[in-house]
């Protein structure tokens, strides 16, 4: 039986990316009406096997397609994540304490900033609660599955967003990345997945508090070139005076870079067979392309490790104490999973730690920047999980808290890295798997405020290796 889906065809969309779908709206040849109900159509079809969708806005996208903006975007389809308040469609975070939640009287300002570029929302997508486990399942509904094999697991927490755009529903779709949330999931359904420099974006609300900003909004694409001009757009709208400008990136590097591999998974655990064997293909290539490739070993992290790990306790705690006050009024405490409840109670016995790994975390940046400059190497390449990706029910949330966040750990290694030191680093769908089917993401990490140069390499590597379409 082939258990790949997607929604390809001939029509409208067909396998446009994002900017190729605007120039053909602002030249008339399509109308974004068109395009939006093209999209309706398509995500109508995939979305029953996929269970990618929350909330559905069509009439309103419909009846927003027809009004003209001068956004860059104007006309293409957009897909927010469920923990972004867009006013009139109610937030439900993944989580079944939510379940009634009321509409939102506000919308968040990446989701203006984001509408502001001519995008036409057409809804919510699935993550798992709270955006705090790394595979988009639920206790009591199904789970988010991969367009490439349903049999996997599509990642998280942004699932439902890669879900969509690898499975040819829309060309790009809003993420957010708290310890990997974008790029997990671009991993395993074979898209783009940048998680940019911190304050580099607008926030949505929930992320605006935190103690440590390790969350950050962000995109899925297909292309480069959509990742590229969205962060241009993003910067006309608002741009952190502390970063360097990206600017628009539409070309590859002609800069050959010293690149630090790591051949094992951080913290001492294990990389599969399939995933080594995809990074040394990996190194390989980009050894052809000029570049100079050097092993390196990751600093000693084990610190920062449980640092992370008590924090997500920490802001589990945060959403069961104050949940109603924080979310919505209607906010149910029992119907919490085992995981958010189980973090939050490790997090309330070891309350007096939390000012410490607080500092840490702050200053990990430091750790990083220095191994950088030792190391004489402009980024870091590894996997951007440590093995292959899970079938379903691997991340049950019906699971013992212990049990599962064991399996987090071990399948996500480096990713929290960068969003503990607020570095950018970006997944690319270099590899595939030959058994399974599955793309095999891999990550290049870079230094503060260093996305252009994360950009211009996923140019060069696009344009030698173009990444596969699930059609072909």
């Amino acid at each position: 039986m082939n258990k790949k889906i997607h929604a390809f065809s001939n029509d409208l969309l067909g396998s446009l990316d994002a900017v190729a779908l605007a120039d053909l709206i602002k030249k008339k040849e399509v109308s974004s009406e068109e395009v939006i109900e093209t999209t309706i159509e398509r995500a109508n079809k995939v979305n029953p096997q996929l269970n990618a969708i929350v909330t559905k806005s069509y009439e309103q996208a419909l009846s927003n397609s027809k009004s003209i903006t001068d956004g860059f975007f104007d006309g293409v389809p957009m897909f927010f994540k469920d923990l972004t308040q867009i006013k009139g469609l109610p937030t439900r975070y993944g989580s079944e304490a939510l379940q009634n939640a009321a509409p939102s009287k506000i919308t968040d300002p990446i989701a203006k900033k984001i509408l502001s570029m001519g995008f036409v929302n057409m809804g919510t997508t699935t993550l798992p609660e709270f955006g705090l486990a790394c595979a988009t399942e639920f206790p009591n509904a199904p789970a988010t599955r991969n367009p490439w094999n349903l049999d996997y697991s599509a990642g998280g927490s942004s699932g439902g967003a890669a879900a969509l755009v690898a499975a040819g529903v829309l060309p790009m779709a809003h993420s957010a990345d708290g310890g990997g949330s974008t790029r997990i999931p671009a991993a395993c359904c074979g898209a783009v997945g940048l998680k940019p420099t911190r304050g580099r974006l607008l926030l949505s609300k929930i992320f605006q508090n935190q103690l440590v900003e390790v969350a950050i909004d962000g995109v899925i694409s297909r292309t480069v070139r959509d990742t590229a001009h969205f962060y241009y757009e993003a910067e006309k709208y608002y741009h952190n005076k502390k970063l360097p400008i990206i600017g628009l990136v539409d070309a590859p590097t002609t800069v050959k870079y010293s690149i630090g591999f790591e051949q094992k998974a951080a913290l001492g655990e294990t990389v599969d067979a399939a995933t080594a064997k995809a990074l040394n293909k990996t190194i390989s290539f980009l050894e052809g392309m000029g570049h100079i490739l050097k092993p390196v070993n990751l600093p000693e992290a084990k610190q920062l490790k449980q640092d992370f790990k008590d924090y997500w306790a920490l802001n589990s705690f945060l959403i069961k104490r104050f949940g109603k006050r924080v979310f919505d009024k209607n906010f149910d405490e029992k119907k919490l999973t085992k995981l958010v409840k189980g973090l939050a109670d490790k997090a309330a016995k070891n309350m007096l730690k939390a000012p410490f790994l607080i500092t840490r975390l702050r200053n990990s940046y430091k750790m990083y920047q220095q191994f950088l400059q030792q190391s004489k190497i402009d980024m870091i390449l590894t996997p951007t999980l440590s093995h292959l990706t899970p079938k379903i029910g691997h991340f049950n949330m019906n699971q013992d808290c212990d049990a599962l966040f064991d399996k987090m750990e071990q399948w996500v290694q480096y990713t929290p890295f960068t969003n503990a030191t607020g570095c950018p680093s970006i997944s690319l769908p270099i590899n595939f798997d030959n058994a399974t089917g599955l793309p095999i993401g891999m990550m290049f990490w870079a230094d503060w405020g260093a996305d252009k140069m994360l950009l211009e390499l996923a140019y060069a590597i696009e344009k030698a290796k173009p990444f596969k379409l699930i059609l072909e």
